[in-house]
């Protein structure tokens, strides 16, 4: 097995697993059928086609950047009569930075790697207003199952936020994987993709497990209190 890695960063990103009418609310982190989404597009699929095999690979995330979260009200007019539409409240994270990664065949998740370089259609964050602000392919991880690709790779905030927190040498982010089927306490979110048919949208319910991870803080340095001490 293969894991691909996905750098998840932008100005807004919104992921959400319900809507209820004219309120549109964001997950803390990216869902899967958003990044299942994403990559079906990459490949230059419409939502009408089955994304059954996307669907079978397993997904997880690592909060690198939590983000600050936004609200937003929007207005629309109806594209026929010219009504004005209910106004929408919407949500969304700024400044969030996430590393998303999928696990499945080393072919599979190659072919997803192309396709992520060369997109058929654009990728967003979330919602078609949320476009990534750096690349989104990572890496490739031959021969590591999707915990380890998740803890072990780098620290992917932002340098500011590096920079923010450079006197801890390590710094402890929230992992998000999909359930394996062993016996262990998980939480359910309805993010499973079953069909992105704008007619008929369908998702299930999915496992997820909630672990820490330690990483090492690239920009960490040493305090030295006598530094303004010293003569030039």
């Amino acid at each position: 097995m293969s894991v691909l890695l996905l750098r998840l960063a932008g100005p807004l990103q919104s992921w959400g697993s319900a809507a209820r009418f004219a309120r549109r609310t964001t997950e803390a982190a990216p869902t899967k059928s958003g990044v299942i989404g994403l990559l079906a597009a990459a490949l230059g699929r419409p939502r009408t086609a089955d994304p059954s095999d996307l669907a079978a690979l397993r997904f997880g995330v690592r909060v690198d950047q939590r983000g600050t979260p936004l609200r937003d009200f929007q207005t629309a007019h109806d594209m026929d009569t010219g009504g004005a539409l209910p106004v929408s409240e919407r949500f969304y994270l700024a400044d969030a930075v996430f590393v998303a990664a999928v696990e499945g065949p080393h072919d599979q998740l190659s072919e997803l790697r192309q396709a992520l370089k060369r997109p058929g259609f654009l990728p967003y964050l979330g919602r078609r207003s949320c476009p990534p602000s750096q690349p989104i392919d990572l890496r490739q991880r031959d021969g590591l199952d999707l915990e380890t690709a998740l803890t072990t790779e780098q620290w992917q905030a932002s340098d500011w936020h590096q920079w923010r927190r450079r006197h801890e040498k390590q710094v402890e982010l929230q992992v998000l994987v999909e359930a394996n089927g062993q016996n262990m306490r998980v939480d359910t979110l309805r993010d499973q993709p079953l069909s992105f048919d704008p007619a008929h949208r369908r998702y299930a319910l999915r496992g997820v497990r909630s672990f820490p991870a330690t990483v090492p803080n690239p920009r960490a340095a040493a305090h030295d209190p006598t530094i303004v001490l010293r003569s030039e």
